[in-house]
């Protein structure tokens, strides 16, 4: 047997041990202090052998939503498998410390001579001696699947056990499952809204909290439905598939075609070797007539880049095609206005789904080999906004920003004329206000924005048959500024004349993905505007998960020895819903999900076909009868006795759960604006015994 295969005993538990490889920081002390110092009053007031339940919950379904991916589970289980207090003399502390050498330690020392150093002095050895021998044999895990659908105060695991155990667990479980459903949620909701034939890549790790958030952000955006990651090492650990393309900085390292050092490639099927330069040029020839882009606008050394990097990756070449802005020589006006009846044409092409006709940009004679110079003459930086969102500029032109006058205002026009002659470079700038709107929400390009990406359009396009001469077929492009929705069209039309003149079908199918800063909202944005998007790569928004950064899930004490234990508040969001709980989930006829229903332990789960009362656990008006068409109990015994009790399932299979999770609620449940809540219920038993506890605990005022 592999170190992958099952193992069973006789219980019929499953053990997965390869899966049990586990992040080495994730250990009992990964905690807060407070956890030690009550499991020592804990242990100074006798109460080793209390026994107690906590549930595990979240308060609101994040971003605005109406529901949560429960995530997390699996790295739960490999906590409960691994607890233990390491000692001095202990065999495996030497792991221990290989396992966290991710970060500096100056010296080693074991966990429990470290707590003795660190609590309060006056602590008995015996209680240290205590901690030493605790493990997680006594305690039971129940949890819903871990994918599953979850909503506001059904908890999502529930905890059994010896109350100082399952009490310094706390911590350690909350921090495992919080920002896994959340960033599995992040995830679900951006497939949502980009539908599910266009692809989603998660290029966050640059941007994460850490390595250890760029891991987790990897994996749990896969779980809520991203199609891979650029995070090579979360590829080689979760087997997600690992994609990317280059950046700037490689068509930037040349300046011109001479810096190429090969100019050959193998034919793939003769392999005969070929000059792919002179191919490029050929075909970049013939290119400009049907693309009606002079060669002139194009960069010489954007050109030798994507030549190199196709002869280094022939069967996957997908280049970045908005790098360079290059302009004439010789005097240029750039605007930021387009005129009205291409505008006009523009909103009517996006509307009716066709790609618009790109504005006509004049040859001015402009000659690549002098991009260098002339990148320092750029016109104003502008924005280019999606239906209010800011969708970001040209790279170029960010980074000439800070000396160039700024466009805040779309009603203002600003024309700047640039000047190249022997002796110097003047720029006057003039600004004009005007009453024009844009149209439908959307201002259009800069010049400079769509020139930079012509050049790169027509520099790929070249390439891309002289691979195809050579039995290649290139992958597509990646535009990384500008507006996206406009640019995609441009190239989507672009690739449909090359296939139709050049009699290569295929070039119809080529990939554009797009970058740049990408939200929730600027998806839904662009699908209005009829984007031609085949892939989106989203980083910042998606890793950090800016619109929500935590779920605040909480772990609550609900029973001890057996006595329910209630939280009171005035905050009756705060009220916990005390005892030991089971949670059903009611469907309807139509295959739905109507209602999820908590009741006490000791009641007979709801049955099909059987009138069920559901009542708001906090609010006597609010209570309906649901006779359901399926009832599923949602909980399941994950570990008990020391042991994995279900087998665990893939990251493919809880990818999968995910999907199947979502597609049993409505969608008016899962709509990004105003989504109708999920009702969570409680049995007309659980709504008594709730109250009846409240106003046992709940003290008498007295008015005087």
């Amino acid at each position: 047997m592999n170190d992958r295969e099952m193992s069973c005993n006789s219980g019929g538990q499953f053990m997965d041990r390869g899966r049990m490889n586990q992040n080495g920081v994730v250990q009992p002390l990964l905690t807060d202090l407070y956890q030690i110092t009550m499991a020592y009053a804990y242990w100074k007031s006798g109460k080793t052998d209390d026994q107690a339940v906590f549930d595990l919950f979240f308060r609101n379904n994040p971003f605005h939503g109406e529901f949560t991916i429960f995530a997390g589970l699996e790295e739960c289980l490999k906590f409960l498998d691994s607890f233990h207090y390491s000692q001095s003399g202990n065999s495996n502390l030497l792991i221990t410390q290989i396992q966290i050498c991710l970060f500096t330690i100056s010296f080693y020392v074991a966990d429990i001579d470290y707590l003795r150093q660190t609590l309060p002095e006056g602590i008995e050895n015996e209680f240290f001696e205590y901690l030493g021998n605790l493990t997680a044999h006594d305690v039971t895990l129940y949890a819903i699947d871990e994918g599953t659908v979850a909503f506001p105060r059904v908890p999502i695991i529930k905890i059994e056990g010896p109350l100082i155990i399952v009490q310094l667990l706390e911590t350690t479980l909350l921090t495992l499952v919080n920002y896994a459903s959340l960033m599995a949620t992040n995830a679900a909701r951006y497939r949502m809204v980009a539908g599910k034939h266009v692809k989603l890549l998660e290029f966050g790790l640059r941007r994460a909290q850490g390595p250890d958030g760029g891991l987790s952000a990897s994996k749990y955006s896969y779980t809520g439905g991203f199609d891979g990651t650029s995070n090579v090492l979360a590829g080689k650990l979760f087997n997600i598939p690992v994609k990317g393309t280059h950046a700037h900085a490689y068509i930037t390292s040349f300046s011109s075609v001479g810096e190429l050092k090969t100019r050959l490639l193998k034919h793939k099927q003769t392999g005969v070797m070929e000059d792919l330069l002179e191919h490029a040029i050929r075909h970049r020839q013939m290119l400009s007539h049907v693309l009606d882009v002079s060669t002139e606008e194009s960069s010489e050394g954007e050109l030798a880049a994507m030549v190199s990097y196709a002869i280094a990756f022939p069967d996957g070449f997908m280049a970045l095609v908005d790098t360079y802005d290059v302009k004439s020589r010789d005097t240029e006006q750039i605007t930021t206005q387009v005129p009205n009846d291409i505008k006009s044409r523009t909103s009517s092409q996006l509307t009716n789904g066709a790609p618009p006709t790109p504005p006509t940009t004049p040859s001015n004679g402009t000659n690549g080999h002098h991009h260098q110079q002339q990148q320092q003459q750029h016109s104003p930086a502008a924005l280019t906004t999606l239906n209010g969102h800011t969708n970001g500029l040209s790279k170029t032109v960010a980074r000439t920003a800070e000396t160039e006058p700024s466009v805040t205002d779309l009603s203002t026009t600003t024309t700047t004329t640039v000047t190249s002659s022997p002796s110097a470079a003047t720029a006057t700038t003039t600004t004009t206000v005007n009453n024009t709107s844009t149209s439908n929400g959307t201002a259009y390009l800069p010049k400079y924005v769509e020139k930079s990406f012509r050049s790169g359009l027509l520099n790929f396009s070249a390439v891309a048959l002289a691979l195809n001469d050579l039995g290649y077929h290139a992958l597509g492009i990646r535009i990384d500024s500008g507006d996206l929705a406009y640019l995609s069209c441009l190239a989507r039309e672009a690739f449909e004349k090359v296939a139709e003149r050049f009699k290569v079908p295929w070039f119809n199918k080529l990939t554009i993905v797009a970058s740049n800063d990408i939200n929730e909202d600027t998806i839904l944005s662009l699908n209005e505007q009829g984007h031609k998007i085949d892939c989106f790569g989203i980083g910042t928004h998606l890793v950090t998960c800016q619109r929500q950064p935590a779920l605040g899930c909480v772990y609550k004490l609900v029973e001890i020895n057996g006595q329910a234990r209630i939280k009171l508040s005035q905050d009756v969001e705060k009220v916990t819903m005390p005892g030991n709980k089971n949670a059903y989930r009611l469907y309807s006829a139509d295959g739905h999900a109507l209602i999820d229903l908590l009741q006490k332990d000791s009641e007979l789960p709801p049955a099909v076909g059987q009138k069920v009362l559901c009542r708001h656990p906090f609010q006597e008006s609010k209570r309906a009868y649901v006779i359901p068409s399926h009832v599923e109990s949602l909980y399941k015994i994950y570990w008990q006795s020391g042991k994995i009790c279900q087998m665990l399932p893939t990251l493919e299979q809880v990818r999968e759960k995910v999907q199947i999770s979502l597609k049993t609620l409505r969608n008016d449940h899962k709509r990004t604006l105003n989504p109708t809540p999920y009702k969570v219920a409680v049995s007309d038993n659980l709504y008594n015994f709730i109250h009846d506890l409240w106003l046992q605990n709940a003290p008498i005022g007295e008015l005087s």
